[in-house]
């Protein structure tokens, strides 16, 4: 459980507030920021958003003040370094930190971590984490009670994606009674579902289609069709006229084929490696099997970066996952 007492006499004594998530963010990663600048914001703190990426196409309608700064980019270090809290959200791994992880070492002030993974790295922060939250928006709204910061639209926007993108649109397994309770708190505050839905899955560009098109027509069953995977090579996404981002949640199509118990995606990177992507619905634990590569995540869903070519990430994996399986 998050020692949220704790939690609120670090907000408390804090005036300048710095926030980062991780790299290749999700609805949850970005959500969560956002909707805790809110908080912060509405009890009067200054906060920087400061990440090492730029926001991907499909989330920048949740940042339309463009808040969010690119570290390098329109702001360093030493702007930082003028705050005295840094809270990183979403993460508890070096390896997803990206160009974040030196400016987390150096920074001299309080750091603190809200996340919900089980896989933890010492980041040298005052860790506030519950692995059965089944999304870090989950508990930024908790935070919001125990701030007593009321939900305004946008904050309950952020957090309504935050949830919704966490739990595959409430249909994983980690979708209990609470969660609809609160999405029902965030309807209440003004979240048009169907709205953000359009946002989200109906505004795709040709390329991701193309992207999704090529990667699906990859895909390998194994293991009597318990086993699908695939991968995307940066060929793909120029042969496709798509950009990173855009293979974002192609693995939980392949989840659609019948039979299918455990899925993994390996996706290049620009600057080097393959992403891996895990998912479960079986015993093989997903978060297990990616900290064997110095990943992490959940039980049903984790992921890791290998730098090493296609062939040899994807043997040392599927060997991985068909011994996890059998």
């Amino acid at each position: 459980m998050v020692p949220w007492p704790r939690f609120v006499e670090l907000i408390g004594g804090s005036s300048r507030v710095a926030l980062t998530t991780h790299i290749r963010p999700d609805g949850d990663a970005l959500g969560s920021e956002l909707a805790m600048a809110g908080l912060l914001e509405a009890l009067g703190k200054e906060v920087l958003l400061c990440n090492a990426f730029a926001i991907p196409p499909n989330l920048r309608f949740l940042d339309p003040g463009r808040k969010a700064r690119q570290l390098g980019v329109d702001v360093s270090a030493a702007d930082l370094d003028r705050c005295d809290l840094l809270m990183i959200l979403d993460t508890s791994a070096w390896a997803q930190l990206g160009a974040m992880g030196d400016a987390i070492r150096g920074f001299g002030g309080r750091k603190a971590v809200l996340d919900h993974h089980v896989s933890q790295d010492e980041l040298g922060a005052e860790v506030f984490k519950d692995t059965d939250a089944e999304a870090t928006g989950r508990l930024v709204l908790e935070a919001a009670d125990q701030l007593g910061v009321a939900l305004t639209p946008a904050i309950a926007r952020a957090l309504f994606v935050a949830i919704a993108t966490d739990t595959g649109w409430f249909r994983f397994s980690s979708t209990e009674a609470s969660t609809l309770r609160a999405i029902a708190r965030l309807l209440e505050a003004g979240v048009r579902p169907d709205d953000v839905y359009r946002d989200l899955y109906e505004n795709d560009s040709l390329g991701r289609l193309r992207l999704i098109g090529r990667t699906l027509a990859r895909a390998v069953a194994e293991l009597d069709g318990r086993l699908i995977h695939s991968s995307i090579e940066l060929s793909d996404f120029a042969a496709s006229g798509a950009v990173p981002s855009d293979s974002e949640d192609i693995i939980n199509m392949t989840l659609a084929v019948a039979g299918t118990q455990f899925a993994v995606l390996f996706v290049e990177q620009p600057n080097g490696g393959f992403k891996i992507s895990l998912r479960s619905r079986c015993a093989a634990d997903c978060s297990k099997l990616a900290e064997r590569f110095g990943g992490g995540g959940h039980r049903k869903a984790a992921g890791a970066l290998l730098k090493a070519p296609l062939a040899e990430v994807q043997a040392r994996v599927l060997d991985a996952v068909r011994a996890a399986m059998r």
